[in-house]
């Protein structure tokens, strides 16, 4: 795909449902008991794979009038699959659909892409065998992943690494287990999860740093998913760099857990209006309004990067842009994401003319640097091909993207909603 530089971004922006609510949407009310419908689900490619493998589990899903209707099954009402579960390249539809299933009276293999394939589930597995699960996986400790469900027990379990898929994981298995079952979290991750297992009945409660379930039955409901703050973040940033630029996203969810990326932009000169907040289902939602601003260079490190792991791509390119030095430590997380996050973003830049400083667990960025339009390598990941779709949007000249449909594995309608604001 060719891109060229914008003069100006203006208009409405369109997101997808958030990503990660909308397959916890779809799992959770496949276990739920009765009928559940979903408005907003997000039609990305990591969604249908959790679609696709509830279906092979016995799960009816079906579209009716732009809303998703799910007959749920119950947490025991789930059948044994005749087929491998393809879980594409989405690693939270591996790593929750491995949380329920260790607790089936059946076994299972869950197989992913080679993305997937690549990425570290000794991390699930350690936890759910200590319940009482068979977990075989390859010699590298990564999928195909075989279950052979079993009787769970409850256990206290603190993560090693911050991440909200592995406290998932647990936290589904403890629905399934005798006793109680516990998750210490060493840095507060994404409670998605716990909200939406608490809006649909489930007794889920936190204690500083200890989150507690027990074994109970979920409840199906209405579920109203808001637009996906990861995706917006493309557009948040693109608003702001470009110049005369000004953009409104509604609908977007503003969990703290996911919102991070805001207050930590205001805090450092970025013009964004938060407008209309209101809750869905738990989740806090609102609009944004973006002008072009001049962001000052920041720091992100320790606690905060579990908070911002998913935008640290695209904030690398709005630091070519910014007023001073950013820095982003204590990230070796994104080494082991759909692709070495570090060395993509770095490598791109210094494509585009950019000096980048890369460390084990983190870059360094020094702005403003010029960007130039060069052939950019996506590396089989979605966030890189967006991430630098918003670069080519402030570099002279010509960009080319390769493999830039990668976006529809989160954003579908990503580059039609950047031709719309670019009009």
């Amino acid at each position: 795909m060719k891109l060229t530089k914008a003069s100006r971004l203006y208009g409405e922006v369109t997101l997808p449902g958030d990503k990660s609510i909308s397959q916890r949407a779809l799992l959770f009310a496949a276990l739920a008991n009765g009928t559940s419908t979903i408005s907003g689900l997000s039609n990305a490619d990591d969604v249908n794979s959790m679609a696709s493998c509830l279906r092979q589990l016995g799960v009816q899903i079906k579209s009716e009038g732009g809303k998703i209707i799910v007959e749920g099954v119950g947490l025991y009402g789930l059948r044994q699959p005749k087929v491998e579960l393809d879980c594409g390249n989405s690693g939270t539809t591996m790593r929750l659909l491995a949380g329920v299933l260790a607790g089936q009276p059946f076994s299972s293999v869950l197989v992913g892409d080679a993305s997937l394939s690549r990425r570290p589930m000794r991390r699930i597995i350690d936890p759910l065998v200590a319940m009482g699960a068979k977990i075989e996986a390859s010699k590298a400790e990564t999928a195909p992943l075989k279950i052979a469900g079993r009787q769970l027990q409850g256990i206290s379990y603190e993560l090693p690494v911050a991440s909200a898929q592995v406290k998932s994981a647990v936290l589904l298995a403890g629905l399934f287990a005798d006793g109680e079952t516990t998750v210490i979290e060493p840095v507060e991750t994404r409670d998605h999860t716990e909200i939406m297992l608490n809006a649909m009945g489930m007794d889920v409660w936190k204690e500083i740093d200890t989150i507690h379930v027990s074994r109970g039955q979920l409840k199906a409901g209405n579920l109203l998913v808001p637009g996906d703050i990861s995706a917006a973040s493309f557009f948040i940033v693109a608003g702001l760099i470009v110049p005369e630029s000004q953009i409104t996203i509604k609908n977007v969810g503003i969990n703290p857990t996911r919102s991070y990326l805001l207050g930590l932009l205001q805090r450092n000169g970025a013009v964004i209006k938060i407008a209309n907040e209101r809750k869905s289902n738990g989740e806090p939602v609102a609009d944004l309004e973006i002008k072009s601003s001049v962001v000052n260079g920041f720091t992100v490190k320790g606690r905060e990067i579990p908070l911002l792991i998913d935008e640290i791509p695209i904030l690398a390119i709005l630091a070519t842009q910014s007023a001073g030095t950013t820095l982003f430590r204590n990230a070796k997380e994104l080494r082991v994401k759909e692709s070495d996050r570090i060395e993509a973003v770095a490598e791109n830049l210094r494509k585009m003319g950019v000096v980048v400083t890369t460390y084990e667990d983190g870059l360094e960025i020094t702005g403003k640097q010029e960007l130039k339009g060069a052939m950019i390598e996506t590396y089989h990941d979605h966030r890189i091909a967006m991430a630098f779709a918003v670069a080519a949007l402030v570099a002279e000249g010509e960009t080319i993207l390769e493999d830039a449909n990668l976006a529809t594995v989160s954003f579908p309608d990503f580059y039609k909603n950047i031709k719309s604001i670019s009009a």
